[in-house]
């Protein structure tokens, strides 16, 4: 209390002292061009570009969105026009500091003038803004459930490239999975953690990049690759206004994968001019130099706008031999792949009167890899190339009564081909190996309607309601052998989703300032597995003005990969000693079923989350937020017999072991999986040998327990004619697996090629004009190597990144609109923690959770007219 009254009185002295330099503050001019996005976007590009601090209770900006700024202006006109129709007004604490409040409604009086005291507040210029937040299709609600918002300023200013790296930042996110420096070994485990396509695909909480749901303005893109991936490295940084992520169950909103959580990326809607820019980079132990060209260009007319962008990028791989550690790696082998990106996107939007807009976001790129893998006597190319196209349009219909109509189509293609090479050092000859694609394609369809249904004392009571269907395609198909399969899987499903408002802060309750409810229910019917129903309920409480609570629990699922279902269906004979037998009569044998299943049911969650969200009015520049989660995620698709050398000799497998089987059942097996047999056996087939059929088919039988909190800040402190911004968050994660009934759950958090228990990032920005300079802190736990005996856990990984940027704001030459940067990653050039890998060609580090880049430097230039 004693600092909150030592702030207010500096800020009246400050008034009373410094009227003069407040109102030269307002008054000067200077040239704004920010973006049309959200109000919370707007307000920060207006302090950035003016010097001035801005302070805000987040609440209030929360939803708001704000029209282009562009031309020279005073402050006082910049806040004006970027607040106009948003319920809030400003006014100076002191010749450096604004402070966002609401605005007062105009009461008029019996002359027709307004009421003493009170702030007129301008009329909005109607516009079409019928867009729902990410985790929830009521608009103007506030999800129940965790939210994260990473803006394009955010992005800019701790000097990422790529939404790529902007995910692997993040404390709840894993960044094994399909992502680019994921080496040689990390598919120990699991058959997801592999770098097949340099894409980058999201995997919150460690649960799969196939149970984290990524969307595109909303709409779902293509799966990447044969494990369900999404490659949001695909989507152009350039065009992003924001990513929203909820790490929180939310297939009652969107279906299917969303187990983990969902991060959807908004793209700027409008753009004004045109920005060319250039980045080079290289990594100082070698490797991994690094040249981007971008080029974005836009306009806005009256009642529309576009904007559209382009990307080339090369990165050269890191080599084994660029890194001590690695020097006895046999040449060449790649710690990190080399890529290439081309591509971009085209989005455009057009009212047409004042009830109807038409969007269209098109995305297209191509991208290649290629990656080495050494042995003493050969070694292996592999080479990849992945085209990736979105195609989407929409329709939102303003309806009277302020219920609004939205309806769309998603196309989404992706096609990944790959190439294997070996090479026999003696000879120096090359062979190939293999060749194929894996294609993947749906398309999707979708009609909701959104309004009020009744008023209570608190506010609206709204609902929201829809329908649609959904179809995938999956075809594997092997360009040598001609072998090909995959198949196709649609549903059909229809949401509802209810707000209703019970206590509004005008109910005057003690310890009770706000309480809203959430409901939403989705029913899903698969032409595969059947009908699914998942729910969800959610409870905000606000405490006071400062400290509020919310709550969810809900249920979740996904469907099994088309993988899953149509992978080839092959069968194996193996000795009763391959397979861990001891006491079988000599020449015995065990028949094995292997690859797809087309009975799968479908994955099945159930979640709840609790947060503490700590927003003081009295410090606006101070957030902080608790949350506590809980993932019970059971039917997990695994393939049992895991090792299969213990097929005989693991209790834990008996469930999937029969014993004496009669020729019948042989047969019956080898006509199911009949797509080849591979004898190891050592000799000829003989049904009368066979002492047991093995299933390792794929089947629902796992279960994940996962539990954990997330923790995360921000301050802004105002330091002389600069500000000073703290952010950053940490997440605690425990995570245990059993693949069936019968076995003891295990930990997978905190184990090698698992996410680590804990992960965080702090930091802090400096800003002053057009300068800017951020400083943050990554830190990774150790995690347990679990093929040493006895088990040892690594060290943590710690490091440092450091960005410096500077804009020129207010020239009259041609450097104005350049922005030059300087960027850092792991300035003290920390190396990965090591392991004793079990095999020579596994790299010596966990390639998921430590990065062997080392100390990256990269310097960008950019030009806007």
């Amino acid at each position: 209390m004693t600092r909150i009254r030592r702030v207010c009185l500096s800020s009246l002295i400050a008034l009373t002292l410094a009227g003069t330099a407040l109102a030269q503050n307002a008054e000067a001019s200077r040239d704004y061009d920010i973006a049309a996005g959200t109000l919370t976007q707007a307000i920060n590009g207006i302090s950035q570009q003016s010097g001035v601090q801005i302070v805000y209770d987040i609440k209030l900006l929360n939803d708001k969105k704000a029209r282009t700024l562009k031309g020279r202006l005073s402050l006082k006109q910049a806040l004006e026009q970027t607040l106009a129709g948003s319920g809030l007004t400003y006014e100076f604490a002191n010749p450096s500091t604004v402070v966002i409040r609401k605005a007062v409604v105009v009461t008029p009086t019996s002359s027709g003038g307004a009421s003493k005291g009170s702030v007129e507040v301008e009329d909005s210029i109607e516009t079409l803004d019928i867009l729902t937040v990410t985790g929830t299709r009521i608009r103007g609600a506030t999800t129940p459930s965790p939210k994260l918002v990473i803006s394009d300023v955010q992005i800019k200013q701790e000097g990422f490239a790529d939404l790529g790296e902007v995910i692997r930042s993040i404390p709840q996110n894993f960044s094994g999975g399909q992502n680019p420096g994921v080496a040689a070994g990390s598919s120990a485990g699991g058959i997801a953690n592999q770098n097949m396509t340099g894409g980058s695909a999201l995997n919150l909480r460690g649960l799969g990049p196939d149970a984290t749901l990524t969307l595109l303005n909303g709409r779902r893109m293509s799966y990447e690759a044969f494990v369900q991936a999404v490659d949001i490295g695909a989507i152009p940084v350039d065009a992003v206004q924001q990513i929203e992520i909820i790490p929180d169950g939310a297939s009652a909103i969107y279906g299917s994968d969303a187990v983990a959580g969902v991060a959807n990326v908004i793209m700027k809607r409008d753009f004004d001019g045109v920005s060319v820019g250039a980045r080079y980079g290289a990594a100082t132990e070698g490797g991994l130099d690094t040249s981007e060209y971008t080029l974005t260009a836009g306009t806005r007319w009256s009642s529309g706008g576009v904007i559209a962008t382009y990307k080339d990028a090369s990165v050269d791989p890191i080599y084994a031999t660029d890194r001590d550690y690695t020097q006895k790696q046999e040449d060449p082998q790649t710690l990190y792949n080399g890529n290439d990106l081309r591509g971009g996107m085209f989005s455009v939007h057009q009212s047409l009167g004042d009830s109807v807009e038409l969007q269209l976001d098109v995305l297209r790129n191509e991208r290649g890899q290629n990656g080495y893998i050494g042995y003493p006597a050969l070694y292996y190319r592999s080479k990849a190339q992945t085209d990736v196209t979105v195609v989407s349009p929409s329709i939102k219909v303003k309806l009277p009564a302020d219920w609004t109509m939205q309806a769309g189509y998603s196309y989404a293609d992706n096609k990944s081909e790959y190439w294997s090479y070996t090479t026999t050092r003696a000879t120096g000859g090359t062979t190939l190996d293999a060749m194929g694609c894996y294609c993947n394609e749906s398309r999707s369809y979708d009609v909701g309607v959104e309004g009020p249904l009744f008023d209570l004392p608190a506010g609206e009571v709204r609902l929201a309601v829809g329908a649609g269907s959904r179809s995938d395609d999956f075809l594997t198909h092997a360009y040598i052998s001609g072998t090909k399969y995959g198949g196709n899987e649609s549903s059909k499903f229809a949401y509802a989703e209810f707000s209703a408002p019970l206590v509004g802060p005008d109910a005057g309750l003690t310890a009770i300032r706000r309480i809203e409810l959430n409901a939403a229910v989705r029913g899903e019917d698969y032409d595969s597995f059947g009908k699914v129903t998942t729910p969800k309920f959610g409870f905000i409480y606000e405490i006071t003005g400062d400290i509020g609570v919310k709550a969810s629990w809900g249920k979740s699922f996904k469907a099994p990969t088309l993988l899953q279902r149509y992978q080839n269906r092959i069968s194996y004979l193996w000795t009763t000693q391959q397979m861990g037998g001891t006491g079988y009569p000599p020449g015995s044998t065990v028949l094995m079923s292997y690859g797809g299943n087309e009975h799968l049911g479908p994955e099945r969650a159930e979640s709840w989350t609790a947060s503490l969200d700590f927003h003081p009015q009295a410090i606006p520049e101070l957030n902080i937020d608790l949350s506590y989660f809980e993932i019970d995620y059971t039917d997990r698709v695994v393939q049992p017999l895991s090792p299969t050398s213990q097929t005989l000799s693991n209790p834990n497998f008996a469930n999937f072991v029969y014993y004496a089987p009669t020729p019948e059942q042989q047969a019956q097996l080898l006509a199911e999986y009949s797509s080849r047999f591979y004898n190891y056996a050592e000799a000829p087939y003989d049904p009368a040998n066979v002492v047991a059929i093995a299933r390792d088919e794929y089947i629902n039988a796992a279960r994940q327990r996962v539990n954990g909190v997330d923790l995360s800040g921000s301050y802004r402190l105002d330091l002389g004619s600069g500000q000073l911004a703290f952010r950053g968050g940490v997440s605690w994660l425990d995570s245990t697996q059993q693949n069936n009934g019968l076995q003891n759950p295990f930990n997978l958090s905190g184990q090698i090629f698992n996410p680590a228990k804990w992960q965080g990032r702090v930091g802090t920005v400096w800003l002053a004009g057009g300068l800017s300079v951020g400083t943050f802190v990554n830190y990774t736990s150790s995690v347990t190597n679990t093929f040493a005996t006895p088990h040892k856990a690594t060290a943590s990984f710690t490091t440092v990144d450091m960005t410096a940027r500077y804009e020129m704001l207010e020239r009259e030459d041609f450097l104005s609109g350049v922005t030059v940067a300087l960027t850092v990653e792991n300035l003290f050039n920390r190396e990965p923690p090591l392991y004793t890998p079990p095999f020579a060609a596994y790299v010596p580090f966990d390639s998921t959770n430590y990065s062997a880049i080392g100390r990256f430097v990269a310097v960008s230039l950019t030009k806007h007219w």
